[in-house]
């Protein structure tokens, strides 16, 4: 679906992204991991085709459709609109008609019932929970019917439920057949559940399964920082550590599940 080859990106002169190389195929489900300024948001403009490479080529396939959500912290949520309105913004800016159409409506109508927020279009955005604004913003994205669904940081800034809702949501659209590229800071809430990871420092550090790439040697060189590695459950889980404080040694747990942890 898509191919990126040595994609540079920049801001200003210092390049963003550099030589990223990366495959996208049809039903797959991808997160990319880093630090802040890593170039995670810009690597899913790049894709999208909001940002231009100044090196490297993206090849996309022919008449691939591709939904974009945001970063909600992004977001005017005083911006005099209701739900069903955001949603209606994903329509082609080639229209004739300023308007929507009955049968727009009616379309609008129908993904925010598949995604729960059934009788919730004239209400205003900045009433929902966090949960349900993030739905109103994958709900504009699907209007388009999309192949590719690029998701900045989804579960950012909400509570544990929430992001549990939002992730089955998620996992929900790719069972559909959604091909999915998600960007997230959280380690063990999402990443460490996805299938296949990118970790990210304006280059691709390191690519595989969960198991593969979050080990502390990936993990120092992607976010510059010692990280230990864990295992709960069968799953990595990472933590991290305060040599100062090595008498506790006990360490911040980087948004660590409900229950306990072994050393692997």
């Amino acid at each position: 679906m898509i191919r990126l080859d040595r994609v540079t990106c920049r801001y200003g002169r210092e390049p963003v992204l550099l030589d990223v190389a990366m495959v996208v195929d049809e039903g797959d489900f991808v997160g990319v991991v880093g630090p802040s300024g890593s170039g995670k948001s810009t690597l899913l403009k790049a894709i999208a085709g909001s940002i231009r490479p100044i090196a490297g080529t993206i090849a996309r396939r022919k008449g691939l459709t591709i939904g974009y959500v945001p970063q909600v912290e992004t977001v005017n949520w005083y911006f005099p609109v209701t739900v069903r309105e955001a949603v209606m913004m994903a329509r082609s800016g080639d229209r004739l008609l300023p308007w929507a159409s009955r049968t727009e409506r009616r379309e609008a109508d129908d993904v925010l019932d598949r995604l729960g927020l059934g009788g919730l279009g004239n209400r205003h955005i900045r009433e929902l929970s966090g949960g349900q604004q993030q739905r109103v913003f994958v709900a504009r994205a699907l209007l388009g019917r999309p192949k590719l669904l690029l998701l900045d940081e989804p579960t950012s800034g909400v509570d544990v439920r929430t992001r549990h809702d939002v992730m089955h949501l998620i996992h929900d659209l790719h069972h559909e057949g959604l091909a999915i590229v998600l960007t997230t800071h959280d380690l063990n809430g999402v990443a460490a559940h996805l299938p296949r990871l990118i970790c990210l420092n304006r280059e691709v550090i390191a690519e595989g399964t969960p198991r593969q790439v979050i080990r502390p040697e990936v993990l120092e060189r992607t976010y510059g920082a010692p990280l230990e590695v864990l295992s709960h459950g069968g799953m990595p889980v990472v933590i991290e550590q305060y040599p100062d404080l090595e008498a506790e040694r006990a360490a911040q747990v980087l948004s660590f599940p409900e229950g306990h942890h072994e050393h692997a």
